[in-house]
């Protein structure tokens, strides 16, 4: 039997965006946030795409998040004028980029978590007409960066208030999945010194795509940033947080050897697929055959196994599969292919590379 192939004017293996999804899953979630009187503030590194921070924005989000500087450079060009970029920012060459930036979009905050980065930013900003607002990132459990106690947010905190060229503007994390209790714990004490020091401390940001629909439950936050949302992948899908249907981008790639019973060989390797596996057995969903496993990648091939006295596939046919975790596959592609109905449009992921 001979199957019709998917998207046959596109090469594989690729990515594959529905923009009936993208819209539905940045409407959901702006009228989550809406509702709950939160500020959203999506990070970009799931998409890349100036065109999809823009229609993020206009949907009514208060601003962006970057990770890296190249990232908010990129969206700067594009118009993008109130970015977090939430990330150590440490050397000469990397402050004079940041400075530049700073002095050409409305809005632009950073975070720290150690003195050396917050006397960087006071001397590479120490001139400046307006001070360089910084938020103090907070390790509430997710293990990553962060002051450690409270306690230390406020002595960070005073050592800001006292250097030229840059403010405090509140505090920041990005906890453990299921950990907003611990978010409120911390940031509540860490109110309560600042309060008692005299410190305002307007914003509390926290985030992650996992905990997405419990963010009102998290006390003392008023901002949230979340990123994999706008596309969702197999993590989401295995947590709960979203239906297949919800899933934006998949990887469109094709059989191209079936070498023995049980066992399909695909033309996406881990060029393509992440070799993430966030917990999850297999390297992705294979969408309609919920019995095949992605079970390893080479660079250049993906091995399917699937039982043996089954033929699901024929050599040439194509599959899409939903990657485990969705924003390591925007980085490794130079264009995505942006589907409505009929119409594909294929556009280069602009924000890709940009580890600077």
């Amino acid at each position: 039997m001979t199957r019709s192939p998917q998207y046959p004017e596109l090469d594989t293996p690729c990515a594959v965006v529905n923009l009936d999804t993208v819209d539905r899953n940045i409407d959901a979630y702006q009228a989550y946030c809406d509702k709950h009187g939160i500020a959203l503030r999506p990070h970009i590194k799931t998409h890349k795409l100036p065109a999809f921070a823009k229609q993020q924005l206009d949907a009514g989000a208060k601003g962006i998040t970057c990770q890296k500087i190249g990232e908010a450079e990129v969206m700067a060009d594009a118009g993008m004028d109130d970015i977090l970029l939430t990330y150590n920012v440490l050397g000469d060459r990397k402050l004079a980029r940041l400075r530049a930036l700073f002095d050409r979009v409305k809005t632009l905050r950073v975070v720290a978590d150690n003195l050396p980065v917050i006397n960087g930013l006071s001397r590479a900003f120490a001139d400046s007409a307006r001070p360089l607002e910084i938020l103090i990132e907070c390790d509430t459990g997710g293990g990553r960066c962060g002051v450690q106690t409270p306690q230390a947010a406020l002595e960070l905190a005073q050592k800001i208030k006292g250097l030229p060229g840059i403010s405090f503007a509140g505090l920041m994390t990005y906890p453990a999945a299921g950990g907003g209790d611990k978010v409120a714990a911390f940031f509540g004490d860490a109110m309560t010194k600042l309060a008692a020091a005299g410190i305002d401390c307007p914003i509390r940001s926290s985030g992650g795509t996992p905990d997405m629909w419990k963010a009102h439950e998290v006390a003392n936050i008023t901002e949230y940033r979340i990123g994999t949302y706008i596309y969702n992948d197999r993590s989401l899908m295995a947590r709960g947080v979203c239906a297949e249907d919800d899933c934006a981008l998949r990887v469109l790639t094709e059989i191209v050897s079936l070498p023995a019973p049980g066992r399909a060989i695909i033309d996406a390797g881990s060029k393509v697929l992440t070799s993430d596996l966030l917990g999850l057995d297999g390297y992705g969903y294979v969408v309609g055959h919920p019995d095949v496993a992605v079970v390893g990648l080479s660079e250049e091939h993906g091995i399917l196994h699937f039982d043996a006295g089954l033929t699901p596939f024929e050599i040439g046919e194509r599959i899409e599969i939903i990657p485990n975790h969705v924003c390591v596959v925007s980085n490794m592609l130079d264009q995505v292919h942006l589907v409505r109905g009929d119409a594909i449009q294929t556009v280069d992921v602009e924000a890709r590379g940009k580890v600077l």
